[in-house]
């Protein structure tokens, strides 16, 4: 069974989209469906990200949602989170697991098929690809399109998560040409979450 196969929609949070703390999303998110959640902060000092960190478990805890942190695997360690999302420059993945030990979930940001493929072999979970589409949350680079994702799931055996500029009209399309669940920032935080999220699940059905 895929990591995401109980609701292939996984959410970012992000404040400056949305412009609620992360808890305040989590909360809003879970309320209206969303299984999967991943905190993703740049900016704020380590000991608040900490502290949301420690709220979102909590409430992720209660309602059985996946609770996976951004880059910081000592806060989803002290947290108890259920995985990581690690980037290309970020710790490599053998030592990240040595470190989480092998009950937490690993994954890893990839932009080509050979990332892919190394991502795989080193024991990802999951494997995040994109840009699909053009997007304004970063700088993801010069989107990838529908036919790269199609090339990348032949090739790998792991979940693969379709990440950048993903919305209700195009997230059918994203999850029928091989992605196992739809990474999103934008396309649920602006505006209102709930009614958003009725959209994609509106879409997916």
């Amino acid at each position: 069974m895929s990591l995401f196969s109980n609701n292939p929609l996984y959410l970012i949070t992000n404040r400056k989209i949305s412009g609620l703390t992360h808890t305040r999303i989590a909360r809003r998110a879970i309320a209206a469906g969303i299984k999967t959640i991943q905190l993703r902060e740049k900016h704020l000092p380590k000991k608040e990200i900490y502290k949301e960190a420690l709220s979102i478990r909590e409430i992720t805890g209660r309602h059985k949602v996946t609770f996976i942190i951004n880059d910081y695997i000592d806060i989803a360690l002290a947290v108890d989170a259920d995985g990581v999302h690690l980037g290309q420059e970020d710790m490599p993945l053998k030592e990240a697991g040595k470190i989480l030990g092998k009950k937490k979930i690993i994954g890893i940001s990839t932009h080509t098929l050979r990332q892919a493929i190394e991502a795989r072999d080193a024991g990802a979970d999951y494997i995040g690809f994109g840009p699909m589409f053009h997007t304004t949350t970063k700088d993801a680079g010069r989107p990838k399109g529908i036919k790269a994702l199609r090339e990348i799931s032949k090739h790998v055996n792991i979940p693969v998560i379709a990440i950048g500029g993903i919305t209700w009209d195009n997230v059918n399309e994203v999850l029928n040409s091989g992605a196992d669940a739809a990474a999103v920032a934008s396309g649920i935080l602006s505006g209102d979450i709930k009614a958003n999220l009725k959209r994609f699940f509106e879409a997916m059905t």
